[in-house]
């Protein structure tokens, strides 16, 4: 938004620009600031499978979850994994989404994670959208590391943080701080590592358990911390003492079936900064629309219809380090 004058004064460059919106609702551009949406195959079993009753976790424990679409990146070529990604991009468009956050974290593999992350860029440079990038290394444990998962976090730490640095593929670094996921230690050796980096970080936290990641990721300055079902008070505090902001995902919350609420009135209590997001990915978010998660968010959570625009604009811009 470039200025709000009276008809009467609309003078200098503006007039070039002119267009009649007919009594519609102007907004800023929508800001989608956590998205998984570059990757191949298909979890649909995976819906049939939690409708029979099993667990999320028990399916990533069977080899299904992230991994089975690991597999399915890993054997995608970079053009087809951009092929694949430009209608899930051009929908969100479609909404009046300007900004996209992509995470790597379908790869885990160095030529993998760094195939996902130049996609985001092209992505970026084919469409009209800004794109901001993650690198989500740690996302899971791939199958050649199962029983060695230290050396892949040595892996992330020595390896691939430092390749997508110096490739300039990377804006930020997150991790999936869970117990099917990185334990509270393994979080904190990369977040050092990107700290050494530069790079800014965020974090999966609190969403099936509280392992205190909210509070780790706070004391590195994190940029935000998603998910957040199992946020304690202590976790709330942290992150409104350190302005890191609060993105919630009623989209996987959805999918999930889950039945513990993130503690949305306790953030907005401690002022915390809340944005909203699509979450979109094949297993627990399978669905292309930032608006159903600004819905989903009022409905399911409790969200005011304002604070639900805000957390899709001002909140999700400073989700991703571009408040300015």
């Amino acid at each position: 938004i470039h200025a709000l004058v009276p008809m009467t004064e609309l003078k200098g460059p503006y007039p070039a620009h002119w267009q009649d919106m007919r009594g519609k609702l102007v907004t800023p551009g929508l800001i989608d600031c956590h998205t998984h949406l570059i990757f191949a195959g298909s979890r649909a079993e995976e819906f049939e499978l939690r409708q029979q009753g099993v667990p999320y976790a028990e399916i990533a424990r069977r080899g299904g979850g992230i991994i089975s679409t690991v597999r399915a990146t890993r054997a995608a070529s970079e053009e087809q994994l951009f092929e694949l990604a430009l209608p899930r991009v051009k929908s969100l468009i479609r909404e009046g989404v300007t900004t996209v956050e992509i995470k790597s974290g379908y790869g885990l593999t160095l030529d993998d994670e760094l195939k996902m992350l130049l996609v985001a860029r092209r992505l970026g440079e084919a469409l009209p959208i800004r794109v901001k990038t993650t690198l989500l290394a740690a996302h899971a444990v791939p199958p050649e590391y199962r029983d060695d998962p230290d050396s892949w976090v040595e892996t992330i730490c020595q390896e691939i943080i430092p390749a997508a640095t110096e490739a300039s593929l990377a804006d930020a670094v997150d991790v999936f701080c869970e117990h099917i996921g990185f334990s509270l230690a393994q979080t904190e050796q990369v977040y050092l590592a990107a700290d050494q980096y530069g790079l800014p970080v965020k974090g999966h936290m609190d969403q099936l358990s509280n392992l205190g990641g909210s509070t780790l990721a706070a004391n590195f300055g994190a940029l935000s911390v998603d998910h957040l079902e199992y946020l304690d008070p202590q976790g709330i505090l942290a992150l409104a003492q350190r302005g890191v902001v609060a993105t919630l995902l009623p989209t996987a919350f959805y999918f999930l079936k889950e039945t513990k609420f993130p503690p949305v009135a306790a953030l907005r209590k401690a002022g915390v900064a809340m944005a909203v997001s699509s979450d979109i990915n094949p297993g627990t978010a399978p669905i292309v629309s930032l608006r159903m998660a600004m819905n989903m968010a009022c409905t399911l959570f409790g969200l005011t219809p304002v604070e639900a625009m805000v957390g899709v604009t001002r909140h999700a811009a400073k989700a991703l380090g571009e408040q300015e």
